[in-house]
């Protein structure tokens, strides 16, 4: 079964994370005037910023409901979620990718790359334990379906990004330390730039994806397709409910608006029908706490 995993966890492991490795990776950079380094950190030092914006988008997510917005600011961390990809995709990719081809065109010779290798595998082992948080909120959300069925289905904007952002960080370190190994062992720096622009693609692909799940979210999605069935087995199992006719969810943030239209078993009684129409409500939020806002249109049961 499906839950929700504690995104607040996984950005503060990866935002201490990404601190220690920034500013290890700037030293090593400058140290060695590794393209691939250089990129990393700046990479680094951009994901330190993202998750500061996340954890602001998720503090502006649990402010009140208000008459200007009666359905509460849930759906303000999509906004920063998706500004965060672009930031992975400019800072982080494009950055990289201008770095790379600069050094391809003006390659320099790198100085005393041990910096550099010693610099990445801490960043290696940081990212992973970075991962490894990340991973377990995530596995306690996507259930039994696959990593990649979850990324789609998921409606956890922020939980999206962080993942997107390790490991694009992680496959980065990674790539940098492969480049960084080529250089020495060949003697030729070109392997250095072509790493950097290897790191350049992949946070841009990585960014891309993630920002095409966080932009249907902005734009208004349903509940993912699991809690989706749930509910409607829910509805269609209750004795009050002769028949769901429809169903309509919305995911506002972390909390989810549901709009039912079903057909009652006493809608020849005004009464008795919103008696239970007040039952299945109550009920249902009771077994979906996510469930804040609920509507329910009624229609009464044909004659048996």
């Amino acid at each position: 079964m499906a839950g929700s995993g504690d995104s607040t966890r996984a950005i503060l492991f990866a935002l201490g994370a990404n601190f220690a490795i920034a500013v290890a990776k700037g030293v090593a950079a400058f140290v060695t005037g590794s393209s691939a380094m250089l990129a990393e950190t700046v990479h680094s030092v951009a994901d330190c910023g993202n998750q500061l914006l996340l954890l602001l988008g998720l503090r502006q997510a649990r402010r009140p409901v208000s008459p200007e917005y009666p359905l509460g600011y849930g759906r303000a961390i999509y906004f920063w979620s998706f500004l965060v990809a672009v930031m992975l995709f400019s800072v982080g990719g494009m950055f990289s990718v201008y770095e790379g081809v600069h050094k391809l065109r003006h390659p320099e010779p790198m100085q005393q790359w041990w910096w550099a290798v010693g610099v990445l595998v801490f960043a290696i082992v940081a990212e992973a334990i970075s991962m490894r948080a990340c991973l377990q909120e995530v596995n306690k959300a996507r259930g039994s379906r696959s990593l990649w069925q979850w990324f789609r289905e998921s409606r956890q904007a922020e939980l999206v990004v962080i993942f997107g952002e390790d490991l694009a960080a992680l496959l980065g370190l990674v790539l940098a330390l492969v480049a960084v190994a080529l250089a020495v062992v060949t003697g030729n720096p070109l392997w250095d730039a072509v790493g950097t622009i290897g790191i350049g693609v992949l946070l841009i692909v990585i960014a891309v994806l993630v920002a095409i799940e966080v932009k249907a979210m902005l734009i208004g999605q349903s509940v993912d397709p699991f809690l989706q069935k749930q509910i409607g087995e829910f509805l269609a199992g209750r004795p009050e409910i002769a028949q769901v006719l429809h169903l309509i969810t919305l995911q506002q943030g972390s909390e989810v608006l549901v709009s039912v239209h079903a057909s009652m078993r006493r809608g020849h009684d005004g009464a008795a029908m919103l008696r239970d129409i007040d039952q299945v409500e109550r009920a249902m939020k009771a077994q979906f706490p996510v469930v804040r806002w609920s509507f329910f249109e009624p229609e009464g049961a044909e004659p048996e």
